[in-house]
């Protein structure tokens, strides 16, 4: 049996509670939150800014000896990198949609335009407009990554939101550009439209290209196939793997962690380093 240092990011308590009908109160979150540190998992992603209970609960969990598992979901924004810093963490993954559906969608200097309104990414727009967009996404997340690591002192790593649509030399830009900001990246493929042979090739191309971070994936379950993608995308070089216990979750729901846990081990006999696999 071979042991890597894959990282395994918990995102239950923040992805897995989007679930439609699903509402985990505030003591069973914080419970929920020790048990899955017992499993040795690198990270447990939690929201400290979308409400007070939120807050409430990174800093519990933080006085309780959970500061080096939590990481603060951060959308790109300075207030709520403060929160987060605020909270006493070290650490914050950041997030932004890359692809040019969600950036022409979201740019507010585009939306502001007449000829632009009520349009999307399929309207035949200039190609100096996808330019500009895609330009104004990296000017914006740059400054917010500098603020969150030389502002706010933070360890950083940035999730790109609907990656698996993104432009691919884009994608190769933004990674080259952020890398001496963050430790790690995570692929999100959000609608979940990747298949295995697809995950592998693009993971594998994405290393080739890059340097100097670390390539994690998020996949989704809209077509049923996020484990098997994400098994893939292991072999192909990506070392870390968010995910869900119970695979719960937006729409279809993410990747299952401990499904990704057996798959290494049953299938190419790997288990994943400081895993309590007995638990």
């Amino acid at each position: 049996m071979q042991t890597l240092p894959i990282k395994i990011s918990d995102t239950t308590l923040r992805d897995g509670e989007q679930q439609a009908g699903l509402f985990f109160p505030y003591e069973m979150k914080q419970e929920f939150a020790h048990l899955i540190a017992q499993t040795g998992v690198s990270e447990i992603e939690i929201m400290p800014c979308v409400c007070d209970d939120e807050t409430k609960l990174v800093k519990t969990l933080v006085a309780q000896g959970l500061k080096h598992q939590i990481v603060a979901a951060t959308p790109i924004k300075k207030d709520f990198i403060d929160i987060a810093k605020d909270c006493d963490l070290s650490q914050i993954v950041l997030f932004k949609g890359l692809s040019d559906r969600l950036l022409f969608l979201r740019d507010r200097e585009i939306s502001q335009m007449k000829e632009f309104q009520g349009k999307t990414i399929d309207d035949h727009i200039p190609d100096h407009i996808i330019n500009r967009i895609r330009q104004n996404a990296i000017d914006e997340i740059v400054n917010h990554l500098r603020y969150a690591t030389q502002g706010a002192g933070l360890r950083v790593k940035f999730a790109i939101e609907d990656a698996s649509r993104a432009d691919f030399d884009f994608l190769v830009e933004c990674l080259r550009t952020f890398s001496p900001y963050v430790e790690d990246c995570y692929l999100s493929d959000t609608v979940g439209v990747l298949s295995p042979e697809k995950s592998y090739i693009w993971v594998n191309d994405l290393l080739q290209s890059t340097t100097g971070v670390n390539l994690g994936v998020h996949y989704h379950n809209d077509l049923g196939l996020a484990l098997e993608n994400t098994l893939q995308s292991v072999m192909a070089g990506a070392t870390i793997v968010s995910g869900t216990f119970g695979g719960i979750g937006e729409r279809s729901g993410n990747v299952a962690i401990e499904q990704v846990l057996n798959g290494l081990k049953v299938r190419f006999g790997i288990e994943v380093e400081g895993i309590n696999y007995d638990i």
